[in-house]
């Protein structure tokens, strides 16, 4: 049996890669991201709005639009939210997935939320046995939602 053994320099496909930081204007900062977004998505974002899960008690929300740290945000789940995921049909449509057995699907107006809170979806699943973790839209099918942890499709 034969040993091969390294020979030469190794040397990182990395090494010429570097990075500079954003200038402000292009950041989001005081944004306090949620701690439960285990391998979800804690942030979506669409060609109108950017969606981040937060850090709040109560309870899971997360904000919509223009990230102002006193801007109003979605508050509708009794836990915290573990995914979202905009409509690939509907770029005002979100859906949220919760550690309270729950998924909301949210209409965000054009304008965002401004400084009020939103607390009615427009939808909410409930009745699932286990904790929705990750959540998933159809990308070709309007209204088909896929849910990982619960192994259910649900058509709107």
């Amino acid at each position: 049996m034969k040993n091969y053994h390294f020979r030469g320099i190794r040397s990182s496909k990395f090494r010429h890669v570097f990075g500079c930081a954003a200038k402000k204007d292009k950041c989001f900062d005081c944004v306090k991201i949620t701690k439960n977004a285990h391998d979800s998505s804690f942030c979506a974002v669409n060609p109108k709005f950017i969606a981040i899960a937060t850090e709040s008690a109560g309870g899971g929300s997360f904000l919509t639009g223009r990230v102002d740290v006193t801007a109003g945000r979605v508050t509708g789940h009794h836990g915290p939210v573990l995914d979202l995921q905009w409509n690939p049909f509907n770029d005002n449509i979100i859906a949220s997935s919760s550690d309270d057995c729950t998924i909301k699907i949210w209409y965000i107006p054009d304008e965002g939320l401004k400084k009020c809170n939103m607390n009615q979806p427009i939808l909410d699943l409930s009745g699932h046995k286990r904790r929705v973790g990750y959540i998933l839209w159809h990308p070709t099918a309007e209204n088909i939602l896929f849910e990982v942890l619960d192994l259910t499709i649900r058509y709107l």
